[in-house]
């Protein structure tokens, strides 16, 4: 609880870049819209008209809609994470997950099966496979006794509840006695649970009256018992345990880390009836034997980190295994690479912060990692600039999942502060999800890219062709209510269309985008001006073809017609960066059916008498109309036809 008050979230690169390009396109507008202000009152137009034009330009200029598509666009992406098992949190979680460049995974039930089976047992100072046990020996029985009364897990009607590390020691047991008799005979009276710091689970069951003592029985990690255990069970009796016997048990230990399996250590004492179980009792312990579980890797899990690498995302393996096991179960799934290196928990401590950040690149795996130790490594990432995302289920991922840049809970085996603490929650509990959240990231950011060009380029055409007029000394080339009813609506519908544009999974061969770009950079102010002078080039034609000098409305009803319809036909092209030719015309039909209802916007306001004298519009004749349709027409042309071009040239129009 400490921890998570301690930690704070922090803004999206979304958040961070949305802030800087309101505050530039702000200043931007008021600037020109001044600028607009002036001229107009210096030609002689009136301090009140050049104040409503000037305002007009101004809500014309400045993207009122942006804010609503970004979220529309963010919703849309969390309804089709969630038909592919990610639950989004937080709304701005969507973008973030598209520039994610470390994932830092928990081991199991995210990169593995969940699913536990005991294949191997050192009892007695032999190796046992588990269809061997007779439940006859006196090891044998101490084992069986640990491993179905220290173990909260319960099997019902063919179904585990609980654990499944404790379930698979129950499905053994059961082999071999009635494990529900056996809990019903043995009174349990007090629980020491297990907890990631300790590493261990104690149990303390009421013993022989004659005895006088009652009996405690403890599991959990080899080598944390191991230093806690004065004796070793054999089935000569209980012995004190030597040097030799720690390193034959040490060895077989390593023997099955090195197979990918999870080992756990079992050992019993004896403890007085008065007294309460302490975590003082969790010593003098007398050593009982190994069990070795394997956890078998997802089989989508080696080709989701595969593809996490192809899109330039490190996956990191963090997990409360033993550091052999877990750089086993890492080369398996092409984790663990020539070159990279493992650290425990325990070295991890001792490594300053300068050693820890000069090591990160190459650190592949973090195993018997505490709670503190998870926040560190996320922490670590981030001072290089890296977005992070973290996975995790118990109580303890909480302040590393909430530290995150993406906290992802498990949904299945998950906790509810883990839940409450994460962005997304995977209800597969599969790492295989995490990587196509990143694809839909990655998607919605681009959508929202170029719902925002599209806008901004629409705008800035007005903007020129205004400027133009002013400088060239000729009449504004629209009314305000032209400037308003572009603006308000026939833009936004195409821009919501742009934002549904479907998942590319070309998405996933570029690298993460560097989370300190700025939305106003090079590239998209070159594209705006661009898109902005070709649209602003025909709507002055058009101006110009209406004859401005002697029939001024029929010029601004040609100006406002064609700009209307480019910016329509201007929605296609911000669809994406590929031509027509190669997404598909009708692949998206919400940009075919935003074109249409603007197209019959446009049309009502010019054909219909009413609108055409509510929105200071004229009527055109047929020639004019064809002008106004070639000229609108004319930049997406132009635009498609480079990238036809640009396509076959470089090999990429299939």
């Amino acid at each position: 609880a400490g921890l998570m008050n301690q930690t704070k979230s922090v803004k999206t690169p979304l958040q961070r870049s949305m802030d800087d390009f309101s505050r530039k396109l702000a200043v931007l507008i008021m600037v020109i819209c001044l600028l607009v202000f002036g001229m107009q009152w210096y030609q002689g137009n009136g301090l009140l008209p050049s104040l409503l034009f000037a305002v007009a330009l101004a809500v014309a200029a400045i993207p009122e809609a942006l804010s609503s598509i970004v979220t529309i666009v963010q919703a849309m992406g969390t309804q089709k994470m969630a038909v592919q098992g990610a639950i989004i949190k937080k709304l701005s979680a969507v973008e973030s997950l598209g520039c994610v460049s470390v994932i830092c995974s928990d081991k199991t039930g995210t990169l593995t099966q969940n699913k536990m089976t005991v294949t191997k047992l050192y009892l007695d100072k032999h190796c046992v496979d588990p269809q061997e046990l007779t439940g006859d020996s006196l090891v044998q029985k101490a084992f069986l006794y640990n491993a179905v009364l220290n173990n909260d897990a319960v099997l019902t009607e063919g179904k585990q509840l609980g654990d499944p590390t404790e379930s698979c020691l129950l499905v053994l047991a059961q082999n071999l006695t009635d494990t529900k008799q056996l809990r019903n005979t043995m009174q349990r009276l007090e629980e020491i649970p297990f907890d990631s710091d300790r590493k261990l689970m104690s149990t303390k069951y009421l013993g022989i009256e004659e005895e006088q003592s009652d009996v405690v029985y403890t599991k959990g990690a080899v080598d944390v018992l191991l230093e806690r255990t004065t004796h070793i069970l054999t089935s000569k009796g209980m012995q004190p345990i030597t040097e030799e016997d720690k390193r034959m048990i040490l060895r077989q230990n390593q023997q099955f880390s090195e197979q990918g399996l999870r080992v756990l250590a079992f050992g019993q004492r004896s403890v007085a009836k008065d007294q309460h179980l302490t975590l003082d009792q969790e010593r003098d312990l007398t050593f009982i034997g190994l069990a070795a579980m394997i956890d078998p890797p997802r089989i989508e899990s080696g080709k989701a980190v595969e593809d996490a690498k192809r899109a330039g995302i490190r996956t990191v393996m963090i997990t409360g295994d033993h550091k052999v096991t877990a750089t086993a179960i890492a080369k398996q799934l092409g984790i663990f690479g020539e070159g990279d290196i493992a650290v425990t928990g325990q070295e991890l401590d001792a490594m300053s912060e300068e050693e820890h950040l000069q090591q990160l690149e190459k650190i592949a795996v973090y195993a018997r990692v505490s709670p503190e130790n998870k926040i560190r490594i996320v922490d670590a990432w981030q001072q290089k600039g890296k977005i992070t995302a973290m996975t995790g289920d118990g109580v303890n991922d909480a302040p590393a999942l909430k530290k995150a840049d993406i906290g992802v809970a498990m949904g299945i085996t998950g906790t509810e502060v883990s839940k409450d603490a994460a962005a997304m929650i995977l209800t597969d509990d599969n790492f295989a999800t995490i990587i196509k959240a990143v694809c839909n990231g990655r998607n919605v950011y681009r959508n929202i890219k170029n719902a925002i060009q599209f806008l901004l380029s629409g705008n800035m055409a007005g903007i020129l062709a205004v400027l133009y007029c002013c400088v060239a000394g000729l009449p504004a080339p629209f009314a305000a209510v032209h400037l308003l009813f572009i603006n308000l609506l026939t833009d936004s519908l195409p821009a919501l269309a742009i934002g549904m544009e479907s998942v590319d999974e070309r998405l996933l061969q570029d690298t993460p985008r560097d989370p300190s770009e700025k939305l106003l950079n090079s590239s998209f102010i070159r594209n705006m001006l661009i898109y902005g002078s070709m649209i602003a080039a025909v709507t002055i034609t058009a101006f110009y073809l209406g004859d401005p000098v002697h029939t001024v409305q029929t010029a601004m009803t040609m100006a406002f017609a064609t700009l209307t319809l480019a910016r329509l036909f201007h929605g296609f092209n911000l669809r994406s960066k590929y031509s027509l030719v190669r997404i598909g015309l009708c692949s998206n039909r919400w940009s075919i059916a935003a074109f249409g209802v603007g197209v019959l916007l446009l049309v009502l306001v010019l054909c219909i008498p009413a609108a055409r004298s509510a929105f200071a519009a004229s009527s055109l004749t047929g020639a004019q109309t064809a002008s106004v349709a070639i000229l609108a027409g004319l930049p997406t042309i132009i635009i498609q036809g480079f990238r036809i071009l640009r396509e076959r040239l470089s090999g990429t129009d299939r």
